[in-house]
């Protein structure tokens, strides 16, 4: 059975998303490869902004968050090229 995939285009758009129409923080699940190769699952998120022009660079923020939405740790950039998964869905270009 073949795993279930989403473009990264559609990761992209969804992890522009701050909150849901009803207000809620829109949260995700990701998971990525850092630059020195290390694999991160980050399991609930939130977008944020990084020190840098995210789309010149190709990167994306994420900060971690708990059950109630609380920050947990800092911002942690993603290159968009090395996420692996994105919501449980491989990511494909």
């Amino acid at each position: 059975m073949e795993a279930k995939t989403i473009q990264r285009a559609e990761v992209l758009k969804s992890w522009d998303i701050k909150e849901d129409p009803d207000g809620r923080i829109h949260t995700f699940s990701v998971k990525f490869v850092t630059k020195t190769g290390k694999i991160i699952d980050i399991k609930r998120g939130t977008p944020c902004g990084l020190n840098m022009n995210m789309k010149e660079n190709r990167m994306r923020g994420i900060i971690e968050v708990d059950e109630k939405y609380n920050k947990i740790g800092h911002p942690t950039p993603v290159n968009i090229d090395l996420i692996i998964e994105f919501n449980n869905l491989r990511v494909k270009i």
